[in-house]
Formats: structure tokens, C-alpha cells, sequence
């Protein structure tokens, strides 16, 4: 039995390599550059020392690219801002590739506390929180920022004003969102796992979609990075329907587990 100090020891571990690894990609994507490389006809898109056109700066101008409408201009309003989003930008890339390490550490700091049907539960969920945080990630950045962009410029331009956005406003406003996305999507597994472990019964989301949407709401205002009280529902919506995906997901599995019961 593992006293308290032992279980800050271990913990502490896990954090440090978690650590390690975010701040390693983040380095690395604040001095290097991706070139495009010749080699006997066959063009690779390799690593290259550059800290002046580095890797972060590359991802400020995709997502500029990307969400920004084309009346929007980008503008830098004081000496400093540049170089400290393309610091926020490569944290926030060294947390976004670091997710299966983070993911790793995490199930390997509780798995010794957990039976062994909830161990293979932890590996079995890996991959699928995995590949729907990254689908979150995806979905918010191509579809929901761009559209969240071009709807609340729209009233400027309605009114004829001119639509300017500062970088660090850019990078707060994507990267947030992205991230908010990212979380959102693991819903239904979160709901899946408490439910197959039996921690609460698949009713219990049936009963409580109520409290849910509240939940929801709030969650929504406090991650999106504006306060006008229109972003938050591009949050909470989908993840509204990610709510009802979840229950549902548990409720066919939960059927089908009676259904093997039953012919068992």
C-alpha cells in the first residue's frame, strides 16, 4: 500500500515527462522550419534550422490562411506580440502533439489503482479519445472558426466599418476554440467509460440531460475566448449532440450486453 507521498512521487514523474515532451516539441517548433527538399525528383517537406521562419510562424500563417476572412487584416500593435504568439503558438503545438504522451501518462499513473477490467478498459479507450480529440481539433478549426469568423465580422462590414484583428487576439481566439473542440469531443467516451466500469448507470444520462445542458452552456461560456454570448453556442451545441451520441452509444451497448446475457 502506496502512502500519500509515494503517490506525489509517482505523480510528479508522470508530470515531468509530460512536461518534457510538450516543451521539447515546443522548442523544437520555435527553431525549426518545414522546407520543401528535392531528391532526385521527389519532393519531401523535411525539417530545417530557421528560428527566423520557424515552424510557429508557419502555423500562424496556415491559420490566417484558413479562418480569416479575406476583408479581415491581421496587424501588430506593439513590439513584442509577434514573438510571443509564435511562443503561445508553439506551446500550444508542443501540448497538441504531446496528446498521446499526455494520454499515456495519465492511464499509467491511475492503472495501479484499477482492476483489471478497468485497465483493459483505459488501453481499449487510448486510440478512440485519441483520434476524437483530433477530430475535435479539426472540426473546429475548418469549419466552426472560420464560420464563427465570418459571422461576427459580418455585422461590421454591414455598418461599413473596417475589420482588423491583432495577431495575439488571432492565435487566443483559434488555438482556444481548437482546444475547446478537442475536449468537447471526448464526451461520449467519458460517458461510455463511467458507464462500462458502472460508475453510472446508463439511465442516469437519461435522467440528468437537464442538468447536462446547463452544464454544457457554461462549459461553453467559459472556453470560448470572446464574451459576446454567440460563440459559446458553437460549442455547446455540438456538444449537445455529442450528449445525446454518448447516451445513446451506452444505451445500445448497454442492450446488447442483456441481449448476450439472455442467450447465454
Amino acid at each position: 500500500m502506496r502512502t500519500v507521498l509515494e503517490h506525489i512521487e509517482e505523480l510528479r514523474k508522470h508530470m515531468v515527462r509530460i512536461l518534457i515532451s510538450v516543451a521539447v516539441i515546443a522548442g523544437l517548433s520555435f527553431v525549426l522550419s518545414i522546407r520543401q527538399f528535392t531528391f532526385e525528383d521527389v519532393t519531401l517537406p523535411l525539417p530545417y534550422p530557421d528560428p527566423a521562419n520557424n515552424l510557429a510562424s508557419q502555423v500562424i500563417d496556415f491559420v490566417k490562411n484558413t479562418t480569416l476572412p479575406k476583408y479581415v487584416q491581421l496587424i501588430v500593435t506593439s513590439p513584442g506580440q509577434a514573438f510571443l504568439s509564435q511562443m503561445y503558438a508553439s506551446i500550444f503545438l508542443g501540448v497538441l502533439l504531446s496528446t498521446p504522451v499526455i494520454l499515456y501518462e495519465i492511464a499509467a499513473f491511475i492503472s495501479p489503482g484499477l482492476y483489471e477490467n478497468e485497465k483493459r478498459l483505459i488501453r481499449n479507450i487510448m486510440i478512440p479519445t485519441t483520434i476524437l480529440f483530433i477530430i475535435g481539433c479539426a472540426f473546429g478549426f475548418f469549419f466552426v472558426v472560420p464560420f464563427s469568423m465570418d459571422f461576427l465580422y459580418g455585422y461590421a462590414v454591414s455598418i461599413g466599418a473596417q475589420t482588423f484583428i491583432t495577431l495575439d487576439e488571432l492565435i487566443s481566439f483559434v488555438f482556444l476554440f481548437v482546444l475547446a473542440f478537442g475536449i468537447s469531443f471526448e464526451l461520449p467516451v467519458i460517458m461510455w467509460a463511467l458507464s462500462t466500469v458502472g460508475l453510472v448507470k446508463p439511465q442516469f444520462w437519461k435522467n440528468n440531460w437537464r442538468y447536462a445542458v446547463v452544464a454544457i452552456t457554461i462549459f461553453g461560456a467559459v472556453i470560448t475566448p470572446d464574451g459576446s454570448g454567440i460563440t459559446m453556442w458553437f460549442v455547446a451545441l455540438p456538444m449537445m449532440a455529442l450528449y445525446a451520441a454518448g447516451y445513446l452509444s451506452v444505451r445500445k451497448k448497454t442492450t446488447s450486453s442483456r441481449h448476450s446475457q439472455q442467450s447465454g
